[in-house]
């Protein structure tokens, strides 16, 4: 598939199915393409869609059928429009929260291999019947270690507002989970707290939120 150049691709582009629920126009909305006028669309489409089916497919849906809707903040980001929102982020410039292209190859950036050559994709979502029923300091990590036990994510990165997070499926993945709540890393491969389940930390959450 060519990089859409015209509405009509566009909107050929946005029907395409990932998933079950999820279609690719769900995934291209952008702030900062909004506002600064860019076209936040991939330049190797066919790419993107095959690494959004893996994230939709064995991260987003289980997650969806678990804990009800989840709420898309940011997922697919052209290189164009991410390495502008890191150029102002440096800058200084309240808003811009975008890391560098070359660290979030196969992350926000879906449609370019990292630099080992492998395909990723990441989204930030919120899932809020579970922001509504778990909001005490630290509840976050009960749907963080739920993620753990139960999905094959590659990293994690929560935040304090609603507890959105970054998700990321990966050919590679690293299992990793770091927050913002503060600064800090929950779990990562080589800690002791790495293996094994954690039942004790997540257990009634699911049915908790479906109630």
């Amino acid at each position: 598939m060519k990089k859409p150049a015209s509405v009509s691709a566009l909107t050929d582009f946005g029907r395409v199915r990932l998933s079950k629920t999820f279609f690719m126009r769900d995934f291209l909305f952008s702030d900062i393409a909004s506002i600064h006028g860019f076209n936040n669309v991939p330049d190797n489409p066919d790419r993107a869609i095959a690494a959004g089916k893996r994230l939709c497919e064995e991260l987003l849906e289980p997650l969806q059928e678990a804990f009800g809707r989840i709420a898309i903040r940011s997922a697919f980001r052209s290189a164009e429009v991410n390495g502008y929102g890191n150029e102002m982020q440096r800058a200084g410039k309240k808003g811009y929260n975008c890391a560098s292209n070359e660290s979030n190859l196969a992350g926000h950036i879906w449609d370019k291999l990292d630099a080992s050559g492998y395909m990723g994709a990441t989204a930030c979502i919120v899932v809020p019947a579970f922001w509504d029923r778990f909001q005490a300091p630290g509840d976050w990590q009960k749907l963080a270690w739920w993620i753990h036990d139960h999905l094959p994510y590659s990293t994690l990165e929560f935040f304090s507002t609603y507890w959105a997070f970054n998700i990321q499926w990966h050919e590679q993945p690293i299992r990793r989970i770091d927050h913002f709540i503060p600064k800090g890393c929950l779990t990562k491969p080589g800690i002791e707290n790495h293996e094994g389940s954690h039942k004790e930390e997540w257990t009634g959450i699911v049915e908790a939120c479906k109630a």
